[in-house]
């Protein structure tokens, strides 16, 4: 049973509440603890999953990107279209060329680029809030402190659920929608770009309003800083006032005054004129793009770079899932002895020591596992590195039985 108060303080923009809970009986704790086992079962398994195929995949990727470096056909950033090279695996590094500008008719800002986004911003009532538990009368108390602020921001924010809604109201709707514009034809050389290769160009950049004409302005809007604002005060705005911001990404005009068209480095598969993911025996698709010049060899490197570091954030990732799932299956035994101070907190820490070593272990095994079905010297030497601390305290055993 809870229940709450308001406090109003001096600040209209801060105000806090008060929420009283009585503490929860055993039987409530235990109830609690126990659907939290029925998780836990269900995150080790999730573990087990993604420890495993992760392994599976990091050697696919290897093997396919091995694969495709044997095989690569070397262009030249001037190479013509050669029908030979059909359906084989190809590299070249040249200049992006698309071949209309892109445009944005409603603030008449033009560039020659591969994408146009806009970014539009709201000036809106933000609310933050701040909580603190303390026990009072043997009842949970929490006092949570709202503070609100007024803030561009690019989502819009429901200020119907915010804890005082009255004096911090913000707009239904914003006036100006955001969207990104991409080239229905993007080329490199004499090829055409498919869609996945055109997706890995991402590097935005502000498109700076400083030479902007601004007579041809609508006279309600205003710029300053790289931002068109919907209001003739763009330093003191008001809560629905929205500002936007132009970016772009690619640049391929050749007479731009934004600089020189975007060099990129392409792996991918040749089918006539277009550039297309070339699918390797291992099953991998190869469809690489890199934003600046490299060779075949820096390609396929950073790739193998970017494959380990993948396959090492998954495994720290399925370790920490198999910890939090152990410690939530054994948190129950804690909830058994818990109104035991002493014992309690003496329980809770070596619970976490439990969790520590049986998730590290059980880690080390299933990644052994994994590799076992491609080398099985390495899974070998992992298994026997996880059953260590088996070893050693089995060979302690009968030390301390004859002493």
């Amino acid at each position: 049973m809870s229940s709450g108060q308001t406090f109003a303080g001096i600040d209209p923009d801060q105000h806090k509440r008060v929420s009283v809970k009585s503490n929860p009986g055993f039987l409530e704790r235990l109830g609690e603890t126990a659907g939290g086992t029925v998780v836990g079962i269900g995150l080790f398994f999730l573990s087990i999953y993604v420890l495993f195929t992760n392994e599976g995949r990091a050697l696919q990727t290897a093997s396919s990107l091995d694969e495709g470096l044997s095989q690569v056909v070397l262009l030249g950033p001037y190479s013509s279209l050669e029908l030979q090279n059909n359906n084989h695996l190809v590299h070249l590094s040249a200049r992006l060329h698309t071949l209309q500008p892109l445009h944005d008719p409603n603030y008449r800002v033009v560039v020659q680029a591969v994408k146009l986004r806009r970014e539009v911003e709201m000036y809106q009532w933000v609310e933050y809030s701040e909580s603190r538990d303390y026990q009072e009368n043997g009842e949970t108390k929490t006092e949570t402190t709202y503070t609100y602020n007024t803030e561009w921001k690019s989502e819009l924010i429901n200020s119907r659920h915010f804890d005082k809604e009255i004096g911090h109201q913000n707009p239904s709707a914003m006036a100006v929608e955001s969207v990104t514009v991409v080239a229905p034809e993007v080329r490199v050389g004499p090829f055409i770009l498919s869609k996945g290769l055109v997706e890995q160009i991402s590097n935005f950049q502000t498109l700076s309003l400083r030479d902007f004409p601004v007579f041809n302005l609508d006279p309600f809007l205003s710029i300053d800083d790289d931002y068109f604002y919907h209001t003739q005060y763009p330093r003191r705005p008001e809560v629905g006032d929205v500002r936007v911001r132009f970016s772009f990404a690619g640049l391929s005009g050749e007479n731009s005054h934004l600089g020189p068209p975007q060099t990129v480095s392409i792996v991918a598969m040749q089918r006539d004129e277009q550039l297309m993911p070339f699918k390797t025996k291992s099953g991998d698709f190869l469809e690489i793009l890199y934003l600046e010049e490299l060779s075949a060899e820096e390609v396929f490197a950073r790739e193998h770079q970017y494959n380990s570091m993948k396959t090492w954030g998954l495994r720290a990732a399925g370790w920490l899932l198999m910890f939090l799932s152990i410690q939530m299956t054994t948190r129950i035994i804690h909830t058994l002895v818990d109104w035991i101070p002493i014992l309690g907190e003496l329980v809770s820490v070596g619970l976490k020591i439990f969790a520590l070593c049986v998730s590290s272990s059980l880690s080390l095994l299933v990644i052994g596992v994994g590799w076992l079905f491609y080398r099985p010297l390495v899974a070998v030497a992992l298994t026997a590195l996880a059953l260590l601390p088996v070893f050693l305290t089995h060979s302690r055993l009968p030390a301390k039985k004859n002493e």
